[in-house]
């Protein structure tokens, strides 16, 4: 028998191991803590999205002197015609213009991903230029075009370019991108077994669409007319720059407010252009929650046959799209070195002297660098931490539940009433964070909440991408989650932060709605001071600086590119291992 062996006067055998209290304790401090984090989270949001709208929906209700009026203030606008006119005009210029986009859409869509086209890489890329341009550049183009002095007037066999015409082609231009990215996700992932199955059974081409390529991307059509409608019938810089003297509620809103100074009656079109697009938000989610998926495990992805005929039929399709883009964008880059026009066409660098014009000159595209970067940073960081306490932290499903709709409600308000809900909330002499009214950190804190929404689903879709088990795998090896964040999930979540990062920075250089009612003596953006330039008749310029947006923007996505490329490149192995 082997003695044990001799412990000192005061030492106990029995192995120290930490009580199950004191695990729990320490769980229940984790969850309490990333439950504080996420308040804090949905506490930011109500700043910055329902405290500004509350503020909206009170003045509305108020006369000038404050006062609470009731309805009195509907009452005077419908009384006046503005429902007849604006609302009215809104609603029938949207819904043409969604019916047309969405048709070219989904025929390029289908041409794209059921045809076997030479160079559709380059195709999508012209295809999806206009996102990089703000919604004034094709306004101004086709008033080069089909304006009084423009080279293709007479195409309009005398009818009008300002109003409803111009309204219409300017929306479909920079609307159609939207539409487009949504229905090719929707038709990429086609089941190819259906494909088959059809052509066993001897189905006609005709009949092969109608019952297999339209409902199988149905979901993706009924996003694809909600989000057009939305951006169309809250638009303010096409209808601003080309409608003439046709009413739409966005311009409406500015004439009462810059115009006539009415700030109440600003809050009343406001309040009824967020009927519209909070309807369709409501009925596109509804609609996805019906939504299930059309690619399984057992799915075979589809891949399209040579087909002469129906090749040739894709190309039909997507080449009037393809020319009506390169040609607005062309004639905005042709125009904005033509000396005088129409009298002298020789070219030169003149109008990109942006000193010498009203609207802000070099120093307003500074502000919009500054703002976007700025943007882009404090909004991917905001962004990818709240969708990180959603998806990967213990949470109370209700915390949860309330906090998904703060970050999806601005998807359903417009640019324009978002931003004139930022004056009556952050100008308030009451409110201790007035001081920030006209600098640059109103705008990026704007245009932040402006683009939350899409940020935080494509951040949250990247999460969700993830095993489960990486939690679960750190707490045994007693990693907090703290650990797991900075070493696993941020690498790879990294593609999907650079898209959030990019899309946050071309809105913010693009954007118009939001910002016209916030920027300050010395906080003019570029996006505003094409405006300017075309009310001050410097139409030239104007395209100038729209085309430097845009080249901007592209500027951007090469180098998000080049990174994405990078990432891919650095983290292929490491990922195939997580995996």
């Amino acid at each position: 028998m082997i003695d044990s062996p001799t412990l000192p006067r005061g030492a106990s055998n029995v192995t120290s191991s930490p009580s199950p209290l004191a695990g729990l304790r320490q769980r229940l401090s984790g969850r309490w803590l990333f439950a504080t984090l996420l308040l804090a989270g949905g506490a930011v949001l109500s700043l910055l999205v329902l405290a500004p709208l509350y503020s909206l929906l009170s003045k509305s209700v108020e006369n000038k002197d404050g006062d609470f009026v009731g309805l009195a203030n509907f009452a005077h606008y419908l009384s006046s015609g503005g429902i007849e006119s604006a609302f009215v005009n809104s609603l029938w210029v949207a819904a043409l213009s969604t019916v047309i986009v969405v048709f070219l859409a989904f025929m390029a869509a289908w041409a794209l991903t059921r045809t076997r086209l030479p160079l559709t890489g380059w195709v999508r890329g012209v295809l999806v230029l206009p996102i990089l341009a703000p919604s004034l550049l094709p306004a101004i183009s086709l008033v080069y075009l089909f304006g009084n002095q423009g080279v293709l007037k007479s195409w309009l066999f005398g009818a009008e370019i300002y109003g409803p015409i111009g309204i219409i082609m300017g929306s479909c231009f920079w609307t159609f991108p939207h539409a487009l990215m949504i229905l090719l996700t929707a038709m990429d992932n086609a089941d190819g077994r259906h494909y088959e199955a059809a052509t066993a059974l001897k189905a006609s081409p005709w009949r092969t669409f109608w019952t297999v390529t339209v409902p199988g991307a149905r979901y993706g059509l009924v996003s694809a007319v909600f989000v057009v409608f939305t951006l169309v019938i809250t638009d303010f810089g096409v209808p601003k720059v080309i409608g003439g003297q046709f009413d739409v509620l966005a311009t409406d809103i500015y004439k009462q407010v810059i115009g006539q100074q009415r700030f109440e009656m600003g809050a009343v079109v406001s309040v009824l252009l967020l009927l519209p697009a909070m309807l369709a938000f409501v009925a596109d989610r509804y609609v996805q929650r019906k939504q299930s998926a059309s690619f399984t495990a057992r799915s075979v992805p589809y891949k399209p046959s040579h087909n002469r005929r129906r090749d040739a039929f894709g190309a039909l399709m997507l080449a009037p799209t393809v020319v009506f883009i390169l040609t607005i964008i062309g004639m905005a880059v042709y125009a904005s070195f033509v000396t005088f026009w129409p009298y002298n066409l020789e070219l030169s660098l003149n109008n990109y002297q942006f000193g010498r014009m009203d609207g802000g000159g070099w120093g307003a595209y500074l502000n919009s660098l500054q703002m976007a970067l700025g943007t882009m940073v404090l909004g991917t960081a905001l962004v990818f931490f709240n969708a990180w306490l959603v998806e990967r932290t213990p949470q109370p499903k209700l915390l949860t539940g309330v906090f998904q709709m703060l970050s999806l409600l601005p998807l359903a308000v417009p640019g324009l009433v978002l931003g004139l809900s930022y004056i009556f909330f952050f100008n308030h002499p009451d409110n201790p964070l007035n001081v920030i009214y006209g600098s640059l950190l109103i705008l990026v804190l704007c245009t932040v909440s402006h683009f939350y929404a899409v940020s935080h689903l494509t951040a949250i879709t990247a999460l969700k991408q993830l095993d489960q088990e990486f939690e679960a795998v750190g707490e045994s090896l007693k990693a907090s989650r703290w650990r797991v964040l900075f070493t696993v999930t941020l690498p790879l979540c990294l593609p999907a932060i650079l898209d959030v990062a990019l899309y946050l920075f071309v809105n913010a250089m693009t954007t118009v709605s939001a910002v016209v009612f916030l920027y300050g003596h010395d906080t003019q953006l570029a996006s505003v001071a094409v405006l300017a330039m075309d009310e001050a008749g410097d139409i030239a310029p104007a395209a100038a600086m729209a085309i430097l947006i845009t080249l901007t923007c592209a500027g951007a996505k090469l180098i998000q590119s080049g990174l994405r490329l990078w990432v891919d490149r650095s983290t292929r192995a490491w990922r195939q291992g997580a995996e």
